[in-house]
């Protein structure tokens, strides 16, 4: 079967594709709704799952992304070449796979994104050293960041080499279970111009990118310029990256931790998230904080009212974790 007949068949069972691809959307009407294609919770992804129109085609209100089923199991699978997603979407619909053409081994995106961090180098001096500094970040050399410098990006049927920044996600015990790439134009220190400049590989749900060593009090946001905005404002802080609402709202926080302050992004799915997050942290005796930017993340907080304004506002967060301390 060649990519259009496999993507008609994907259409025909649009319904279980989703349950099984986006897990955490629901069904509303003719449509499978979600976060975005990362899998989280939310309402921005539309995927229609039966007429009037073509079953299968989705739209992302939030980003101006559209495709077919064949595209959402590509992306969720990580699937890195067109026959990679055929192969999955045949294991899915079960068919026979296709007829192998030498030795291959099961794809494995954890893995790759192990391959891909060992690829990568130490952050200072390089292109995205001085993209984190444009953003005014100015406390961004962690060892959960690194650079590189040719990093493949895939535009359709074409593929072109940028600079990228490459995040390490990594469980409790510290072991990496995914990446999150960043590609940078190569002229200016900004996002490339492509489609989805940031893309996630290997497993990323309720795992972070973490910034400091453990410590009592940690503090939680969605975006890793969130969170180094935040570190940029008070560099004595432990912090962690989540990446997405969905894998904030997932978040298990560490042994030892006793108190959490949850920067959430400012819109609806961030509002959820937190919430969730601070319900399960509560059955489990954390404590949890909650703080809201004034724009839409704190990155432009930090950009429109500098860092002396963020490190007022967490003082009195932290101060109550130092007194808790020293109480018990």
């Amino acid at each position: 079967m060649n990519a259009a007949r496999i993507a008609a068949a994907l259409a025909a069972r649009a319904e279980q594709v989703c349950r099984r691809y986006l897990p955490h959307g629901r069904r509303q009407g003719r449509y499978w709704v979600a976060g975005d294609l990362d899998g989280a919770r939310g309402r921005s992804l539309y995927v229609r799952l039966e007429g009037p129109g073509a079953p299968g085609k989705f739209t992302d209100a939030a980003t101006g992304q559209h495709g077919d089923l064949l595209d959402i199991v590509r992306i969720r699978s990580d699937a890195p070449t067109l026959r990679a997603a055929l192969a999955e979407a045949r294991a899915f619909l079960a068919l026979p796979a296709a007829p192998a053409t030498g030795g291959t081994t099961p794809y494995d995106s954890t893995e790759a994104a192990r391959r891909l961090w060992a690829r990568c180098r130490a952050l200072a001096g390089t292109h995205a050293e001085k993209y984190l500094l444009a953003r005014g970040l100015a406390r961004c050399h962690f060892a959960a960041l690194r650079f590189h410098p040719e990093l493949r990006y895939r535009k359709g049927h074409s593929v072109v080499r940028l600079p990228a920044l490459v995040a390490a996600v990594t469980g409790d015990d510290g072991a990496v279970t995914g990446v999150q790439r960043t590609w940078l134009d190569p002229r200016s220190p900004a996002k490339a111009g492509v489609a989805s400049p940031r893309k996630a590989l290997g497993r990323i749900y309720g795992h972070a990118v973490r910034f400091g060593s453990p410590d009592t009090t940690l503090l939680l946001g969605e975006g890793i310029e969130t969170v180094l905005s935040l570190v940029t404002a008070v560099p004595e802080i432990t912090a962690a990256a989540a990446l997405s609402a969905g894998s904030l709202g997932a978040f298990a926080p560490p042994a030892g931790v006793e108190r959490l302050i949850v920067a959430r992004d400012n819109d609806p799915e961030g509002d959820r998230a937190a919430e969730r997050l601070a319900r399960r942290c509560a059955r489990s005796g954390v404590g949890t904080a909650v703080l809201v930017p004034e724009g839409g993340d704190f990155n432009d907080d930090l950009l429109a009212l500098g860092p002396e304004s963020l490190a007022a506002r967490l003082a009195p967060l932290l101060r109550v974790a130092d007194e808790r301390g020293r109480l018990e």
